[in-house]
Order: C-alpha cells, then sequence, then structure tokens
C-alpha cells in the first residue's frame, strides 16, 4: 500500500483530531493593523499579508494598539500586535498579546508561540514542553506548519521528557490533513511524504 493510500486509511481509524476555527466568532472586519502587519502564512488573515522587511512597525503598532482598544478580545488583532512588538524588539510587551491569541486557540498564534517557546525566541520564556504542547495544539486546529513540526521534532526525540502520549495514528491524521493542504506545492508535499515514511517506520509509540 502506499503511504497516501495509508495515510488515508489511517485516518479513517484515528480519533477525529483535525478542530475546525472559527473566525466568525470574532469580527473579521479589515482594521488598518491587518493591513500593516498580516502574517503572509496566516490562513485566517483578511488582508494580504506583509512579511517582516516591509512591515512599517511603528505604524502597525499604533494601528494595532487602536484597533485591540476596540475590539479587545480579538484573538487575530492581538496575535498581530503580539508580532509587530516582537519584530520591534518588543517580546516582553507582546507577551499578553500572545497569551491571549492564545487562550482563545487562534491557529497562527499557537504555532508562532509555540515555535518561539520550543527556542525561548524573543524573550519568549523558553519550555519545551509547553512549547510542544501549543506546537501539538496547532496541528489540531489545521495549521499546516504544526501538522508538518509537531511529527519531526517528535521523531527528532524533542518531547521525550514531556508526558505527551502520542501515536502513530495522531502524527499520520495530521500528516494526511497537511498533504491535503499543501497539494500543487511540490516540495510540502514531498516533505511530507518523507515524514509519513519516517512515522511509520518509527519504532518509540
Amino acid at each position: 500500500m502506499g503511504i497516501f493510500a495509508l495515510l488515508s486509511v489511517i485516518a479513517l481509524q484515528a480519533p477525529a483530531a483535525i478542530q475546525t476555527f472559527d473566525p466568525d466568532a470574532h469580527s473579521q472586519t479589515i482594521t488598518q493593523c491587518d493591513q500593516l502587519i498580516s502574517h503572509p502564512d496566516d490562513p485566517y488573515r483578511v488582508a494580504p499579508g506583509v512579511g517582516r522587511k516591509n512591515a512599517d512597525l511603528p505604524a502597525a503598532i499604533s494601528a494595532c494598539e487602536t484597533a485591540i482598544a476596540e475590539d479587545a478580545g480579538n484573538p487575530r488583532l492581538n496575535y498581530q500586535l503580539a508580532r509587530a512588538y516582537g519584530y520591534s524588539g518588543m517580546g516582553q510587551k507582546a507577551l499578553p498579546y500572545r497569551k491571549k491569541s492564545v487562550e482563545a486557540g487562534y491557529p497562527q498564534s499557537l504555532f508562532v508561540v509555540g515555535f518561539i517557546t520550543l527556542l525561548g525566541l524573543n524573550e519568549q520564556p523558553q519550555d519545551t514542553c509547553e512549547g510542544g504542547r501549543l506546537i501539538r495544539a496547532s496541528a489540531k486546529a489545521g495549521r499546516l506548519a504544526g501538522q508538518i513540526a509537531f511529527p519531526d521534532y517528535y521523531l527528532e526525540g524533542r518531547f521525550a521528557t514531556c508526558d505527551f502520549d502520542v501515536s502513530k495514528a495522531e502524527l499520520l491524521t495530521y500528516l494526511k490533513a497537511a498533504q491535503e493542504t499543501a497539494t500543487g506545492d511540490f516540495y510540502k508535499s514531498m516533505l511530507v511524504r518523507r515524514l509519513a515514511d519516517d512515522v511509520e517506520a518509527h519504532d518509540g509509540y
């Protein structure tokens, strides 16, 4: 059986792992904050993404502070203000906005904050297991980066000391979802296929 066929079988056998974030639970009105600092890879952005090198960070901070004053609970806006602060070298100021966005289950924030927590970047306290938990949560929430990164980091043994009950079926479910999202992207599809082979061959579950 080919690996993609195997992924399909595993996805049917495994408990439903992928959840759907409901962006309509929060305002989808495009703000200046969105226009100035949306992340290009954020699947729930409402405006074209802006790369770091092209971002007007002082303007983005001002716009996002204004947007959040009017819509304090919006996880997209909180993530974007945290992004602007982080890129500006103000990681400490970003912390409460990262936290609020993560607590709301915003997929982009779950992955990014998980990644910088895993590595201890940008004044985010380093915590391997918490970083892994957040990256895993982003995978469950449908974020492609998390669906690729969590299996990869797990196979590397990064979470060996963490109390994670991870199964082969879970990892292959993430990779099946990633395969569907990455359709048409040669390099991502190749990476997913190789990771699925590695997951299938791994014995440490």
